[in-house]
């Protein structure tokens, strides 16, 4: 059962990564970006979702052959049919992007079971079949080789390391086309919260400044003038 209240939800897919990053960083997380990843597909909404994982860790040549996809109860292919619709399913491949994470037939599956999306800090393959699906895929670098080449699937939901940030099972994911933040799952409403009300003065603000408007005193709003001004606009446009 999903712990992310709906409004919540609705609040982060509205707010950019980068605002994200602000609000956490004033509360002295600054290591929730996942690092060197990217977005394949950057048609969409912004993705949102509670972290389930999947950790690789290096393969042992004679653990890892072929024949280990005969088994149901496989890590890989387990997570895919047990990652909950919503959630985003997060890998750690070890920063290693030699060796694909997964492909496009259980990046479609999980996108037909209503997962939200799906970050490695490996690779994919299939990536010009990716583009054309309808589910957030983040990731370092295309890479064909099968992920048994180098990367033996060994726990599902655990903590992971994924792109040197920790991701503990029910962080709240958000991806948008800069990327992906990781929001501890405690912090997700006033995170959200404050980030709402974030965007609304940086909205604000990039309309002044567009008018010609300087920075000073107004980013950050240090003038008391800025906040009237601020006060006026969130009554004229209803923000």
């Amino acid at each position: 059962m999903t712990n992310l209240k709906v409004e919540t939800r609705e609040k982060l897919k509205l707010v950019s990564t980068p605002t994200l990053m602000t609000a956490l960083y004033k509360r002295g997380l600054r290591n929730q970006w996942i690092q060197d990843v990217r977005r394949i597909n950057r048609h969409g909404e912004t993705m949102v979702g509670e972290a389930f994982t999947l950790r690789y860790m290096p393969a042992r040549e004679d653990l890892n052959q072929l024949e280990v996809f005969r088994d149901r109860e496989h890590p890989q292919r387990k997570a895919v049919e047990i990652c909950p619709p919503g959630a985003v399913f997060m890998i750690d491949s070890r920063k290693d992007p030699r060796a694909a994470s997964a492909g496009s037939i259980l990046v479609s599956r999980l996108m037909v079971r209503g997962v939200a999306g799906i970050v490695t800090d490996g690779g994919f393959r299939d990536t010009p079949e990716l583009e054309k699906l309808d589910i957030p895929c983040y990731h370092n670098r295309p890479s064909a080789p099968t992920n048994l080449t180098l990367h033996q699937a060994i726990d599902i939901n655990v903590p992971i390391g994924c792109g040197d940030t920790p991701v503990f099972p029910g962080d709240v994911v958000v991806g948008d086309g800069e990327g992906v933040v990781v929001i501890p799952a405690a912090l997700a409403d006033e995170i959200a919260d404050e980030a709402t009300e974030m965007t609304a003065y940086e909205d604000f603000v990039t309309e002044e400044v567009l008018k010609g408007r300087s920075i000073l005193g107004l980013y950050p709003a240090t003038d008391e003038q800025s906040l009237v001004d601020y006060r006026a606009w969130r009554t004229k446009t209803g923000r």
